[in-house]
């Protein structure tokens, strides 16, 4: 029964009571007869006027949960459009992401093109000048490309590699000391298993007559000497890029991510361009280790023969910048000389070191396979 038809039947029994009570009053002789009866009418006023009060409670009631609904369907209404426009910003912003990963993929693939191009244009270069690889590797960590200098006009040899894993390429200290009597590359190459191998940093001999390495040295990210600063520093980040230059604070080598690197001196190229020589070093044929990095990013290792009449008097530093410049060279460096230079590939020495035997050095780089 609804609220609206149980209303109006309480004020009909009511009236019917109020009725009744008045006759009884009228009719008094009535009184004792129908007493029961009139108790009964007032019990159920009583207790129809509780259910009426009941009634208006519950009116009032549904009528509070009536705004409270509508106050609900207010804030849900709101709570809808505040989703619909998340979920219109969450198509526009689906939509960007998609755009842009588009875009990382067409330079991504471009790089990729630019980079096959570059290695066909480099591969094409080093084959004119140079010939065929005399020795090639395949490795986990790094491809390694090996070309004789003879068809350049010099006795020497240069590696071209194209690393994998950025941890192949290491500095190797002598037998791992600082302060040392020294280790030949061939040692250092077979010690740590490299699969090509060149001297390094330059270094003296100590009043103890042990060798050490002249100014920094950084070996698997930690800075092992810093002595002379203002020469140049050859250093391989974590990426096994080439970096380096004059350094004259541990910041700078820490700025790098320097992760191995060593000090010699000069600098022979910076982003394509020729630097200065200094005048102590101009134009002397000497015997030469230089290291750089191809316009591709990948190393080259070089050992140059020299000091040796009839067979080979070496190269100047200028000499040697123009012809690192027409084999698409961005940096390079002079490493130590004379007759350190020594070159090892497959745990055979390569070169003639002028010495007429190879040179005990404190620091050698060595690929590994």
């Amino acid at each position: 029964m609804s609220i609206k038809t149980f209303v109006p039947l309480g004020l009909i029994v009511t009236v019917l009571v109020s009725f009744l009570a008045a006759f009884h009053y009228r009719s008094p002789e009535l009184k004792a007869e129908y007493a029961p009866t009139v108790l009964s009418f007032e019990k159920a006023d009583t207790y129809l006027s509780g259910m009426q009060q009941q009634a208006t409670d519950v009116s009032g009631s549904y009528s509070q949960i009536g705004q409270t609904a509508a106050a609900s369907v207010e804030q849900l209404s709101s709570i809808h459009t505040v989703l619909n426009e998340l979920s219109e910003h969450a198509k526009q912003e689906k939509a960007i992401a998609a755009e842009q990963h588009k875009a990382v993929d067409e330079l991504v693939n471009a790089s990729k093109q630019h980079n096959q191009e570059t290695d066909d244009v480099l591969a094409t270069v080093l084959s004119n000048i140079l010939g065929k690889p005399i020795g090639q590797t395949f490795g986990k960590r790094a491809n390694v490309k090996v070309f004789s200098l003879k068809e350049a006009g010099y006795r020497g040899y240069m590696a071209k590699v194209k690393l994998k894993d950025p941890k192949a390429v290491k500095l190797v200290m002598s037998h791992d000391k600082i302060g040392d009597k020294g280790e030949t590359t061939s040692s250092a190459a077979k010690r740590t298993g490299a699969v090509l191998a060149i001297n390094a940093g330059g270094f003296s001999k100590g009043r103890n007559g042990l060798l050490y390495p002249m100014g920094v040295t950084v070996v698997d990210g930690e800075i092992l000497t810093f002595y002379q600063t203002g020469l140049s520093f050859i250093g391989i980040n974590k990426s096994g890029n080439l970096v380096g230059g004059e350094i004259t604070s541990r910041k700078q080598i820490e700025a790098l991510d320097v992760q191995h690197g060593a000090t010699f001196v000069p600098t022979l190229l910076k982003d394509g361009k020729k630097l200065g020589i200094p005048k102590k070093w101009k134009n002397k044929k000497e015997p030469r280790t230089l290291i750089g990095h191809f316009s591709n990013g990948d190393l080259l290792f070089i050992v140059i023969d020299g000091r040796q009449e009839g067979y080979s008097s070496g190269v100047t530093l200028e000499e040697a910048q123009t012809k690192l410049l027409e084999w698409n060279v961005r940096d390079a460096y002079n490493l130590d000389g004379g007759g350190s230079s020594t070159f090892v590939y497959k745990g055979k020495l390569l070169n003639s070191p002028s010495d007429g035997r190879e040179r005990k050095v404190v620091s050698n780089f060595v690929v590994l396979p």
